[in-house]
């Protein structure tokens, strides 16, 4: 059974620190193996220079990678971040951001990911980020 927006937008609220909540992240699509989140602009998350932050990039990118992790399962279950890589393309102002997160490969213990963030406004691609989940339950 595909799990809907709904309930990966419930994982989301249940399952995060306060400080992640506090993105504002939302679920836009998610399939069997793939979910897009969306990190909404705000300058709050800005840094000098009004770039967004490159740890929000990353945490939201963490972030969608449970739920596509989650999604690939058909629920959600304990599991922790290994190793996470993030390369940084280009600044993101102003402008919200699409995260994709496809699960590569799902094993018993092991999930491995690739992320894609991309600023709304133009299409581009701002980042870009691979990461190794152990799956604890």
């Amino acid at each position: 059974m595909t799990m809907t927006t709904a309930e990966a937008d419930k994982i989301l609220s249940t399952n995060f620190a306060p400080w992640v909540l506090a993105l504002g992240l939302s679920v836009e699509s998610v399939e069997s193996h793939r979910a897009i989140l969306r990190l909404p602009w705000s300058n709050e998350l800005a840094r000098e220079g009004g770039a967004l932050s490159g740890q929000a990039l990353m945490a939201a990118a963490d972030t969608a990678t449970v739920i596509a992790v989650s999604a690939a399962r058909g629920a959600y279950g304990p599991m922790t971040t290994v190793q996470q890589s993030t390369s940084f393309q280009r600044a993101v102002i102003g402008s919200d951001v699409l995260i994709e997160a496809v699960v590569t490969k799902l094993g018993r213990r092991m999930a491995f990911a690739d992320i894609s963030m991309t600023v709304e406004s133009s299409g581009e691609i701002a980042a870009r980020a691979s990461t190794v989940y152990a799956l604890l339950g």
